[in-house]
């Protein structure tokens, strides 16, 4: 009987101590669907001898989960850049970010610079940036070829023939097009309401030179591929498809800037796996690697030196429509304070029912 207890508890001990070396080998990935293709997480198994266990989620729920459990539960997180301040500061999910640990010098510098300042708290910053993409112009350069810049979708010049979102990235456009930072006023609530008011003017102004307001993106796609609109406020992907059917139609980076957002890499508060998890940003960050995300979910990285791994027709987009001057004059939109959007809220309703 004592021997059976005995090895009872023995292979407790054993199992128990199994577990937590295999617990300490798996590293936990909560991210967007697409951002952990199969052959890549297969490819770092192999090099690290980590096991990775993927768990797909979005914005609101990777928040409901990290706040839930404090922070515990996953070893990596992918937040989009704007909702990491904010949430930290009142929650403290996650930890901050050892750039030592990083090989820094695989990301677009501004890229990081920008992520690494909006993820701020209490002196420390929470990220580093994964992919990124942006809403600017989609033009019939044949029928609208000075078109530059978010000014031109007020210009008469194309009256009848322009199309626009009433959303949120509609006003934070217009307001660069009064030559407005937007996001430089996010501290004073009663200027940015000025600026709000002062916006939906501008839009309802305006509205005698809207063909449509798109709610719905192969809606606009169609009405560009129709020749109904010309001029559009729309995504990049969007204008890189229609390019790929008629090479007169086109993204363009606005002047002011295209609007952008980026999604992030950051460590939850409890995470037991750290290594794996500055292992595995190294690792997507690498060109190849990078590459290889870029050219299967077709989402831009922001990884350095990728150009010559992409395929033709991706590295064709962004030598074109991005080169290095107009990346690093992207306006990433930062966290909005929540004050904010009730203002936003007014001015696109007073828009909408604008006669």
């Amino acid at each position: 009987m004592r021997k059976t207890c005995f090895m009872t508890v023995a292979a407790v001990m054993f199992l128990t101590f199994f577990a937590g070396f295999s617990s300490a080998e798996e590293f936990r990935l909560l991210t967007w669907k697409g951002y952990a293709p199969e052959a890549l997480v297969k490819k770092f198994e192999k090099e690290t001898g980590y096991t990775v266990k993927v768990t797909y989620s979005n914005n609101e729920e990777m928040i409901a989960k990290l706040r839930a459990t404090r922070g515990a539960g996953f070893d990596l997180a992918q937040p989009s850049q704007d909702r990491i301040a904010s949430v930290q500061a009142k929650y403290r999910i996650y930890q901050a970010m050892d750039y030592t640990k990083l090989k820094t010098e695989q990301f677009i510098p501004s890229m990081l610079a920008a992520v690494k300042k909006n993820t701020l708290v209490k002196g420390n910053s929470h990220a580093v940036p994964f992919c990124w993409g942006t809403s600017g112009l989609v033009v019939n350069k044949k029928m609208a070829p000075d078109v530059k810049n978010f000014a031109d979708l007020f210009n008469p010049k194309y009256a009848g023939r322009i199309s626009y979102r009433v959303k949120r990235p509609t006003l934070i456009a217009t307001a660069f097009a009064m030559g407005e930072n937007p996001f430089a006023k996010y501290n004073d609530p009663k200027a940015y309401k000025t600026l709000m008011e002062s916006v939906g003017k501008k839009l309802m102004d305006g509205k005698s030179l809207v063909k449509n307001y798109w709610a719905n993106g192969d809606a606009l796609l169609d009405s560009m591929r129709s020749g109904e609109v010309w001029v559009a406020m729309a995504w990049d992907n969007g204008g890189f498809k229609l390019h790929s059917e008629n090479a007169d139609i086109d993204f363009v980076a606005p002047s002011e800037g295209a609007l952008g957002w980026i999604d992030t890499y950051a460590i939850p508060a409890k995470a037991k796996n750290v290594k794996a998890a500055y292992a595995w940003i190294n690792f997507m960050m690498h060109p190849e690697n990078a590459a290889y995300f870029t050219n299967h979910e077709k989402y831009p990285t922001a990884a350095m030196a990728v150009a010559p791994l992409l395929d033709k027709a991706i590295a064709g987009n962004m030598a074109r429509c991005f080169p290095q001057a107009a990346v690093d004059n992207i306006k990433w939109y930062p966290p909005v304070p929540a004050k904010l959007e009730a203002f936003e809220g007014k001015t696109l309703d007073k828009v909408k029912a604008a006669k």
